[in-house]
């Protein structure tokens, strides 16, 4: 699927917000808002864009991209192969210190 150039968007969130304000998206409507917004409208561009939309229900697509599954970026592990290595030297350690405790009391106790 393309992407949209930034100049696109702008036409795209123009429709969306007259789509929000139950306003009839039209040529007029739409190169007033841009306008508005300090862009200079195309007017190729937006008869496109009020052609493509015309067979659009914009509220439906709207829900469907909400409800749309989204793929997360995998989050990586705090752990790396350095550290797990350091950590398992680290429990090896302490492992060892604790035998060497537990004999020094059994010797008390012998």
């Amino acid at each position: 699927m393309p992407v949209a150039s930034r100049r696109e968007m702008e036409y795209i969130y123009a429709a969306l917000l007259l789509h929000k304000l139950d306003k009839k998206i039209d040529e007029a409507t739409l190169k007033k808002v841009l306008q508005s917004a300090g862009a200079k409208p195309d007017d190729t561009r937006t008869k496109a864009l009020v052609a493509a939309l015309s067979e659009v229900d914009i509220g439906e697509a709207l829900k469907s991209a909400v409800v749309a599954p989204t793929s997360t970026a995998p989050v990586p592990s705090e752990t790396t192969p350095e550290k797990e290595g350091k950590e398992e030297k680290e429990e090896e350690v302490d492992e060892k210190k604790d035998e060497e405790a537990l004999a020094g009391l059994s010797s008390l106790f012998g």
